[in-house]
């Protein structure tokens, strides 16, 4: 196990009727930019919720962040802040809403001439935020318990993720009620987004860390477990629940204390969406069963453990177990409807070029490994047909 330090500030408040904390949450004094997506909170009624717990503050909206946040949207965005002079920022959405939310908090107060500089720097140049807090409606991302976010610039086909301390959120407030007008492709989406994080921390070298990966397994086994519940679409609270556990429990800190982490999956997944368009799920369920293949002699070990201790495969080799967890994850994603391919959205090597192209200008050398590069990626693409 590696050494690590672990330090998450975050505040959970989790469960039905929650929204109503929100006048508690945030100072009286505070004037509020409250950010959302499409509006779809205002159909569902978790708008008039919020609206209702915040009566007689100062509010500001700010709607219209798409999913894949884009930095063109979320500098309009910032530009009000700075303008109406707002002092906390509430995020109502799901990852894509409190993704670029975490970057609106960072880029009203950043004295950079650029605010793009805050995503190319990793989050580095950040050196003060607006506080703010979040309102979860759809389970995917764990944006809502970590410093990370992804951020798109239209102009340059670029998706690139950020993270700092910082970017904590103050609160969280998860309802699993909130995630009852998902339809079953946003569903799907999540649930896939959940198990892959999970395996960016899991399915890499094994360095002796057993509890952590317990800690993943049951995430894995949980997810497994509720999905059918959950793609029925039925407003089944324990099922929702768990799964809006699960996703903000995968991607906190907790479960990659001491590991090693891959994100090769994540890395490649964000050029696609960047390149092609496809939703965030989409990307990871194409490319993660081609690095498991690719990196096979690597992640045996833990593939094998995967295939023991959540799909229950005891029988074979150490290769033949890693083979089958591969197949079973595949099986899993497809029970889902979700494709896993690239002609499934009508993609062809040829078009993937360009991902291939800008990892060899970046020098890409990915992977808990590092051995990811541009011609390891021709490889992975290959194994995605």
């Amino acid at each position: 196990m590696q050494n690590f330090s672990f330090y998450n500030p975050v505040k959970i408040v989790f469960g039905k009727n929650t929204i109503s904390q929100l006048n508690q949450l945030i100072d009286k004094k505070d004037k509020i930019l409250l950010t959302y997506g499409g509006g779809s909170i205002k159909k569902n009624g978790i708008y008039k919720q919020v609206k209702s717990a915040l009566k007689n503050r100062k509010v500001v909206e700010f709607g219209g962040i798409e999913p894949n946040p884009s930095y063109e949207t979320c500098i309009k965005a910032v530009n009000l802040g700075k303008k109406e002079k707002i002092n906390f920022v509430l995020a109502v959405g799901g990852g894509s809403v409190i993704d670029g939310s975490k970057f609106i908090a960072a880029a009203i107060p950043f004295k950079g001439k650029d605010p793009w500089q805050i995503v190319k720097s990793g989050g580095a140049d950040v050196k003060s935020v607006i506080p703010f807090g979040t309102v979860l409606t759809l389970a995917a991302t764990g944006s809502e318990m970590n410093t990370f976010a992804v951020i798109s610039k239209l102009s340059t086909k670029e998706k690139l993720a950020f993270g700092t301390p910082l970017c904590y959120p103050r609160f969280s407030i998860l309802d699993p009620e909130t995630t009852y007008s998902l339809d079953k492709k946003q569903l799907r989406n999540g649930i896939v987004d959940t198990f892959v994080h999970v395996s960016e921390q899991y399915a890499t070298t094994n360095l002796n860390t057993p509890l952590q990966d317990r800690f993943a397994e049951g995430i894995y086994k949980t997810i497994i477990d509720i999905a059918p519940a959950v793609m029925t679409g039925k407003k089944d609270y324990n099922s929702r629940a768990s799964f809006m556990w699960c996703a903000t429990l995968a991607l906190n800190g907790l479960i990659n204390r001491g590991v090693q982490e891959d994100w090769s999956t994540h890395s490649i997944g964000h050029e696609m969406t960047a390149f092609f368009g496809l939703a965030h799920a989409e990307t990871l369920a194409i490319i993660l069963p081609a690095v498991w293949k690719y990196e096979l002699k690597n992640k045996a070990d833990k593939l094998a453990m995967l295939a023991e201790n959540v799909w229950g495969i005891k029988k074979g080799t150490k290769q033949q177990k890693a083979k089958a967890a591969i197949d079973r994850t595949v099986k899993f994603f497809n029970f889902l409807s979700m494709p896993t391919s690239l002609k499934a959205y009508n993609l062809t090597l040829a078009d993937c070029q360009k991902v291939i192209d800008r990892a060899a200008k970046r020098r890409w050398q990915i992977g808990e490994n590092g051995d990811i590069n541009a011609n390891a990626l021709k490889k992975i693409f290959k194994l995605c047909l």
